[in-house]
């Protein structure tokens, strides 16, 4: 299934506008959307938006904004919505059927909870889940709601099941449950069914599985008792974000999971039993998705984000067109929608026997089992129970087929159809709209039912309706008779015999019909009682009653009816029989029906008519009825007297049909009769009847009689004399003669004038030619349009006055639209205009005045602007207005409209800008005083003055409405704003209001010190916390404790664990009571650390006894020491020290000390320091003195061990003083050295450093050396060299540091020193003299490696050749490389050889390598394998080498594999696998060669064709796509199109694999029994560029509609594919030709090589080819196949 974007329906918005909800409709006729602002939009199925409603709170006071919409979903009627809201409510709202309907709740359930999801699976049961985790039912019919069942956990989602019998709840702790009304039979589990991992806010019931997502970014698929079926993980999916939404489709086989910016599609595969995941739509900037609604026809799907958006998707499997007519579109698989003629059918399979099919205002039926429509009619009601359809239900006597519909035409009125003849039946016109109709079985009665629940009755054959109940709840015909059963309020109505509707039975009941059950020969009425159901049993014996009628069987029906009394019931079934019985001529029946009924008339002329019908029996045999007599006096009995006239002429009984008619008294049909056959009575009865009819004072009669025998005269005064003049006048104006004869005129005028026929009267006299009088008559009469149509003709100058007159009594008789046309024309323009105003014919009224002037319009503009401002139509009121001059009027209307802005454009235009703010100001102080505050602010703004707004916001106390504004128009103010707020309200006492600005503000600390000053330390304690720094809330608690004090003050600082914290903070503060108070009341051990902190405090002060004193409370006796000592009062510091801590005393005498040495007393420092056994410390202060002497001295008498160290500090500070020092340690130097103490001498020579003066650094290392060699030991003098010479090495002295080195027979190091100073002539002397056998080896190999980190090969190459060819390779210097390694051996070489030709082949120049082997051969070294296979396979990958112009490279591979072949058959790794792979590949890199050489000769296209079909046999070592590509075009190129097919189908398929990365779906028929191997390895990429491939698939496309081609590969003799080499049936196999490598079958050239063949007819073939075209190409493929083959067969051919 796949998702793609139709429209948008609601645009979103810049920000947070999150779409709650949505719901589409059961008829998907209606799309439900309810938006942030919890108003319900409506849209209709094409996506237009139609209507709109806001809901509402459960409590008014709470406001608009007191709740969110958390669930919504439609009836299954479609004719309502519930909405669930977290101000704990369910609403119910009916919408009604229309658009535009008013909209009005007719139920509500109060809940204990927020109603956090909600769904309608079924007729009256709402089901929801509430914040407190209960999952209730609520019914909307008896207005109660019920705990379905209960969990702990917070309910995040609700779903119901394809069927809606079952539903699923999430909660907030992952428990997903489930519950069924109704299993269906499953056998499922109900409660409990698994524990998501997350709270499933995405969850769908599929048909096949339970969907569940949330925010692990998991989606898992469940089975019908909680197993896991699959997961979708997608936690790694940086780019995914958490599901928070689902909804399955219709038919349960895809489900849709919305996330951030992406819908996700699960699609049921039934043939895996799994979910399959399809392409996620991704649409950027969508944002959450955060409600999804699937339409019920699963052909769309909705999707609401938290921006506010709506998107439209279309979501289907395929479509396809059928017949050019229908659109089907399968949205499941087992399910489809379909669009055709209007794209819009709508199916209806309730009827057992038809198809009802509704489309654009037609329905159309077909009736199951037959492929032709059985009928088509148009109606706009597409409601099943305003249809009905009867197909043969009950058969009836003579009558085969019965098939008959009913239908509405509009809403009152029905139709009825006999679906056989295909003609109408009739039409039923009602008074009020019609809301179920049902036609009886037999289709000759109809009941129906309007929408005052008035029952009708309607008999179709004789069109009469009648009303049966006057309120009706439940009507059924009950099955298999024409026996009703209604409900009446209380009453249950029962009409045995529908003939008689008056007569009814009538049983009082208790609760509501709900069914109706007839089997077993009983009939029983199911009433639901509120929880019981009861049946009422119906008189079977009634209606076997009807049965026995239907039957024909009127002996039983009779025989029936006389075992019953006579009521109302048994009346009008004999009525009903009395008319059938006549119908079939059962005369005896109908006689004695009418005798039951006490009709004695008709019951007397039966009588007679039977006994005619006996003697008629008796005599001519039969039952008499047949009798022209009987025929005629029943025919008289059914008041058909032309038809009994009939019967009696047939039979020549003129004298009896005459009778018939004068015993009638119907005259004229009597006389017809007599004229007809030329009766001579026929004047006497003409007379007869004329004094008759005079008799009778039937003069209109007498005049028309009069008339018909051309008697005028006569019949205008018999007219006259009736009273009827206009008779009179008509006969008057048609005849001539009487024009001309005045006084006939004359009379009958006067008559008509007298009778006030005015217009008659006038058409007379203008007959007559007195257009004068006919004028007035005209006018009296009201009769304008002659008046006016004469006066055009007689009186022109009376046009104009008549219009007027006419427009007069128009507007008296109402008609004023019909008026305003007359006003124009008689040029009454005012009167034109108020008859346009009366009729409310708005536009004609402007278009009338626009050509007025200016002030006779004026006031009449202002009533129709007055008119469009009531509609809403300001714009137009607006013009209206201006023009009117009434601009004020239409800026009034504005305002009061509260359209400010349009106001304000108008005011703009005729008002001064200081009007308009007055105005504005003015008007928005009133509504200030009105209260009306946001309209004061809009008008406020609009005359830009924020201020009064924001002033009137303040003044009110409406502080946030203020604070908007300020935000608004004056941002830099706002934290004033805040500021100031919060101090009024704080003074007000307003804390909490206070609190927010303030924090708003950002100053927290005023909020804080706010409830500090009001003892509401709590709420400083929390401000602080939320709002404060990490230590703010510490400080806060501390200041809270501090006011408290005491016990509570500790309670409470344990409380918030901030005890230690604040001892610490008091003692840190310096409240040092405070401190003490916790520390002694809860802390007792952190005393003495307060009582050092205290003491620190004093010292600071300068307050030294007290601080002496607390230092010694808190045990730190050597801090008061130090202190003392620190403030110079030595007696108290040796007074505290020797009391407290003796170990100080020691400290005391330092500091004593320490003060002499400043006061440079040093005889006196020297003294305590030597009293507090600190000599070290007096060494220390002589040193820092400069006193090195007396330093010496003190450290040679207290502390000789350290004497050492001090003399070398005396000499390294000597040293630092420079040249200075530098003489002072060679003086030194001389001394020790005259004084014997070479050691001494040595080290002073040693530590001379001067590095200005290289020359003294030298001398005086070397006589160091000396002095060491001469006079100190064998290690010691060692370990001066050692030290020395590498000093003189760094001074560049090296034959000075050899010279030492040599001196102590250290060869080697003698060497190194020379080594180091390039002087390699003299390192190989000392090595060649002094130690050959070692030495001499170790300098040369120096030696090399000088040269080659020199680079200077060129020198290496005549001492190590290896070394430098290494080098050479290393630098990339191939040709010198080669060229060097070419002058060595061929290992050599061959070894160097490899080395380029890897880093060639790495570089990708897999040609320049081959020529490297072309070039130095190809040495049959195991080591260079790799190489020769990579350098095929490079070949066989590279592109552009299926062409002529590719020989040469494939030639050079051709020539290296065959060397390479030939010296492995000499080599030890003969006969090896690697020796059979690269004779292989020789045979592959000989038919490309071969191929190529081909394709440069057209005669050899075939050739060239074979060679690509034979490679197939190799793709073991080849790229199969690229392969089978290249046999497939070159089959195609010679037009062997069987072969081109397969091939380029398997290329595609291989295409396909190498893209879905696995070679499992390859299917193998084509190539079973070909030796083209199955099993070859898949390519890592595509060979064949896209274009390409698309072509292909062209092809493949077209070639596969084609029935000619025979899709199989072709066969030879052997009945084998004729390139195989192995035959199918036997296995023998061939060998193959050396030039296409086909099997060589018969006809066979032999080489001398054996297993060499090649066929004659292709060898002939080539060699013609190479005599003819010369080609170089083709004479080298011979020139190869001499070597490989060992020589050409004797012919005279020769390499040119």
């Amino acid at each position: 299934m796949q998702l793609r974007h139709v429209r948008t329906l609601l645009a979103p918005q810049d920000g947070t506008a999150r779409v709650t909800c949505m719901a589409w409709s059961a008829s998907s006729a209606r799309f439900a959307v309810c938006t942030a602002d919890r108003v319900v939009l409506l849209y209709d199925e094409q996506g237009e938006r139609r209507d709109k409603f806001s809901t509402k709170p459960a409590d008014a006071k709470y406001g608009r904004k007191s709740y969110v919409v958390k669930g919504m979903a439609f009836s299954p009627d479609s004719t309502k919505i519930a909405i669930g809201q977290t101000d704990n409510i369910v609403y119910v709202y009916r919408i009604g059927e229309e658009w535009g309907d008013k909209k009005v709740i007719c139920n509500k359930f109060i809940q204990t909870s927020a109603v956090t999801c909600l769904s309608w699976p079924a007729e009256n049961i709402v089901v929801f889940g509430l914040a407190e985790g209960k999952v209730r039912l609520a019914n909307t019919k008896n207005n109660k709601s019920s705990t379905i069942y209960g969990t702990d956990s917070y309910v995040v989602s609700l779903t119901s099941n394809v069927s809606g019998k079952g539903i699923l709840s999430g909660h907030a702790d992952g428990t997903i449950v489930r519950f069924f009304f109704d299993d269906e039979g499953s056998g499922e589990s109900q409660g409990k069914l698994v524990m998501h991992p997350c709270p499933p806010y995405a969850l769908a019931w599929a048909s096949n599985s339970i969907v569940a997502a949330g925010c692990d970014k998991k989606i898992v698929a469940y089975g019908r008792e909680g197993n896991v079926i699959q997961t979708f993980d997608y936690s790694r999916d940086s780019s995914e974000k958490e599901f928070t939404t689902a909804a399955a489709s219709p038919g349960g086989q895809s489900v849709v999971i919305g996330s951030y910016d992406r819908l996700r599609v699960l699609n049921w595969s039934p043939r895996r039993s799994a979910w399959e995941e399809g392409k996620p739509k991704e649409i950027a900037h969508l944002y959450t998705i955060t409600a999804l609604a699937w339409k019920r026809d699963g052909s769309r799907i909705c999707v609401g984000t938290l921006c506010g958006g709506v998107e439209q998707f279309d979501c289907c499997l395929r479509r396809s067109i059928y017949k050019n007519k229908f659109e089907i579109t399968y949205v499941g698989p087992s399910q489809v929608a379909w669009q055709g003629s209007g794209g819009n059918e709508k199916f209806f399979f309730d009827n057992e026997n038809v198809c009802m099919i509704f489309n654009a205002g037609e329905l159309t039926l077909v009736e199951y089992g037959s492929n032709d429509i059985l009928g088509s009619v148009r109606t706009e009601f597409m409601n099943p129970h305003l249809v009905s359809v009867r197909i043969n239900e009950r058969r009836q006597r003579g009558v085969e087929n019965n098939k008959r519909l009913a239908y509405l035409i509009d809403i009152k009125t029905i139709a009825t159809v006999d679906l056989v003849g295909g003609y109408s039946a009739g039409t039923i016109s009602h008074d009020g709209k019609i809301d179920w109709l049902e036609l009886n079985e037999t289709g000759h009665k109809l009941l129906f039912r309007d929408k005052k629940m008035r029952l009708q009755l309607c008999d179709i054959e004789s069109s009469t309706k009648t009303t049966i109940l006057n309120y009706c709840s439940y009507v059924q015909w009950v099955p298999g008779s024409d026996v009703v059963v209604a409900q009446n309020r209380n009453s249950l109505c029962i009409w045995y015999n529908i003939d008689a509707p008056e007569r009814v039975t009538m049983f009082p009941l208790k609760g509501d019909i709900v069914d109706l059950e007839r089997n077993d020969g009983k009939t029983e009425v199911i009433v639901s009682e509120g929880v019981n159901t009861v049946s009422y049993t119906l008189d079977e014996g009634l209606i076997e009653f009807g049965t026995a009628v239907d039957d024909g069987d009127y002996h039983r029906a009779t025989a029936f009816l006389e075992t019953l009394e006579m009521s109302t019931e048994t009346e009008a079934m004999w009525k009903t029989l009395s008319r059938l019985a006549l119908e079939a001529r059962q005369l005896h029946i109908a006689e004695r029906c009418f005798a039951a009924l006490g009709n004695m008339a008709k019951a007397r002329f039966l009588h007679e008519t039977n006994t005619i019908a006996d003697q008629a029996a008796q005599e001519h045999g039969g039952d008499g009825t047949n009798y022209y007599l009987v025929r005629a006096r029943l025919a008289m009995l059914d008041k058909n007297y032309k038809l009994a006239e009939m019967i009696f002429l047939e039979q020549n009984a003129t004298e009896e049909a005459m009778d018939m008619y004068q015993e009638l008294h119907m005259w004229d049909e009597c006389i017809v009769v007599a004229e007809a056959k030329g009766h001579p009575m026929l004047d006497k009865l003409r007379r007869g009847y004329y004094q008759w009819l005079l008799d009778t004072q039937q003069e209109e009669k007498a005049g028309e009689v009069q008339e018909g025998q051309g008697e005028y005269l006569a019949a205008i005064s018999l007219y006259l004399r009736a009273g009827l003049p206009a008779k009179a006048a008509r006969l008057a104006m048609s005849r001539d003669e009487l024009l001309s004869n005045s006084d006939v005129i004359n009379r009958v005028s006067t008559a008509l004038i007298r009778g006030e026929l005015y217009e008659q009267a006038g058409d007379l006299f203008e007959k007559v030619g007195n257009p004068q009088k006919a004028l007035e008559c005209y006018c009296k009469g009201s009769a304008f349009l002659k008046a006016v149509e004469l006066a055009r003709l007689a009186f022109p100058a009376e046009v104009v006055k008549l219009e007027e007159a006419w427009g007069d009594h128009l507007v008296q008789q109402k008609q004023l639209d019909a008026a305003i046309n007359h006003y124009i024309e008689a040029r009454c323009s005012i009167k034109a205009i108020e008859a346009a105003l009366g009729a409310r014919q708005w536009k004609k009224a402007i278009y009338i005045l626009d050509l007025q002037e200016k002030q006779t319009a004026a006031k009449y503009y202002l009533k129709i602007a007055q008119h469009y401002a009531a509609l809403q139509e300001y714009q137009v009121a607006e013009e209206l207005y201006i023009k009117g001059d009434q601009t004020k009027d239409a800026i009034d209307m504005y305002t009061q409209a509260g359209l400010w802005e349009q106001a304000h454009k108008l005011a703009i235009k005729c008002m001064s800008q200081e009007d308009v703010s007055v105005l504005y100001i003015t008007q928005a102080q009133e509504m200030e005083k009105q209260g009306k505050y946001k309209e004061a602010e809009r008008l406020y703004i609009t005359v830009n003055e924020p201020d009064l707004a924001i002033t009137m916001y303040k003044k009110c106390k409406m502080y946030d409405e203020m604070v908007c504004l300020v935000a608004k128009y004056h941002k830099d103010l706002l934290s004033d704003t805040h500021l100031h707020l919060g101090k009024e309200l704080e003074a007000e006492g307003r804390l909490q209001e206070a609190e927010y600005h303030y924090l708003e503000a950002k100053d927290w600390k005023a909020t804080v010190n706010m409830y500090r000053v009001n003892d509401m330390w709590e709420e400083a304690y929390r401000v602080a916390k939320a709002h404060g720094g990490a230590n703010s809330y510490k400080h806060v608690a501390y200041m809270w404790a501090k006011s408290l004090g005491g016990e509570a003050a500790v309670k409470l600082l344990s409380k918030f664990g901030l005890l230690e914290m604040a001892i610490d903070h008091a003692a840190d503060s310096g409240v040092f009571e405070f401190a003490f108070e916790l520390a002694r009341l809860s802390m007792k051990q952190k005393m003495p650390e307060i009582h050092l902190k205290h003491a620190m405090f004093l010292e600071d002060e300068g307050k030294f006894e007290e601080a002496e004193a607390e230092f010694i409370k808190a045990g730190k006796p050597k801090e008061a020491v130090l202190m003392l000592v620190h403030n110079q009062n030595w007696d108290a510091a040796q007074r505290v020290a020797e009391a407290h801590d003796p170990d100080s005393v020691a400290d005391v005498l330092v500091g004593q000390a320490r003060f002499a040495f400043e006061q440079r007393e040093f005889q006196k420092a020297e003294a305590f320091l030597l009293r507090a056994q600190r000599p070290e410390l007096a060494i220390k202060y002589y040193k820092e003195a400069g006193m090195w002497s007396e330093a010496l001295r003190i450290c040679k008498e207290y502390v000789p061990s350290r004497l050492e160290e001090l003399q070398e500090e005396c000499s390294r500070e000597a040293a630092k003083k420079g040249s200075r020092g530098t003489e002072g340690l060679l003086e030194q130097a001389r001394e020790w050295e005259q004084a014997g103490e070479y050691a001494r001498a040595v080290d002073c020579y040693l530590k001379v450093r001067d590095p200005s003066n290289s020359v003294v650094m030298e001398k005086c290392l070397l006589k160091a050396a000396e002095l060491a060699i001469k006079f100190l030991s064998q290690s010691q003098s060692m370990e001066v060299t050692r030290t020395v010479a590498p000093q003189l090495v760094a001074m560049k002295k090296y034959s000075a540091a050899a010279e030492l080195y040599l001196n102590l027979d250290l060869i080697q190091e003698a060497i190194d020193v020379f080594i180091e100073g390039e002087e390699w002539s003299k390192a190989k002397r000392i090595a060649k003299e002094l130690d050959p056998s070692r030495s001499e080896e170790y300098v040369d190999q120096r030696y090399k490696e000088y040269l080659k980190n020199q680079g200077k090969v060129d020198s290496l190459v005549g001492i190590d050749v290896v070394a430098a060819l290494d080098m050479y390779a290393e630098k990339e210097q191939w040709e010198k490389c080669l060229e060097v390694a070419a002058k060595q051996n061929y290992k050599v070489l061959h070894k160097y050889v490899a080395l380029y030709a890897t880093h060639l082949i790495r570089e990708g120049s897999w040609d320049k390598a081959l020529s490297l082997y072309v070039h130095h051969g190809a040495p049959a070294n195991p080591q260079n394998f790799n190489i020769y296979k990579r350098l095929f396979v490079e070949m066989v990958n590279a592109s552009g080498m299926n062409c002529a112009e590719a020989y040469s490279s494939w030639a050079d591979l051709r020539d290296v594999l065959f060397h390479l072949c030939e010296n492995l058959v000499k080599s030890s790794e003969a006969n090896t696998p690697a020796h059979e792979e690269f004779e292989t590949m020789l045979l592959i890199s000989h038919y490309y060669a071969t191929r190529s050489a081909a394709q440069g000769v057209k005669q050899l296209d075939t050739v060239a064709a074979q060679l690509s079909i034979s490679l197939l046999r190799h793709t073991e070592l080849l790229p199969a796509d690229k392969a089978f590509y290249e046999a497939g075009i070159a089959a195609k190129a010679v037009s062997w199109e069987s072969m081109a097919f397969i091939f380029l189908n398997r290329f595609l398929d291989l295409s396909d694999a190498i893209e879905e990365g696995n070679l499992d779906s390859l299917d193998h028929s084509d190539f079973q029994s070909t030796d083209i191997p199955f099993e070859v390895p898949l390519p890592a990429q595509q060979h064949v560029p896209e274009e390409k491939r698309e072509e292909v698939r062209d092809w493949v496309l077209t070639m596969s509609m084609d029935q000619r081609l025979e899709q199989v590969l072709p066969q030879d003799e052997r009945d084998t594919y004729e390139a195989s080499l192995v035959a199918a049936n036997t296995g023998v196999r061939s060998l193959p030709c050396v030039l296409t490598g086909y099997p060589v079958l018969r006809n066979k050239i032999e080489f001398k090589r054996p297993g060499r063949e090649a066929n004659k007819d292709t060898w002939n073939k080539f060699l013609m080819a190479v005599k003819t075209s010369h080609s170089p190409a083709c004479q080298d493929v011979l020139k190869f196949l001499s070597q490989w083959c060992g020589g050409l067969p004797s012919t005279s051919f020769s390499f040119q």
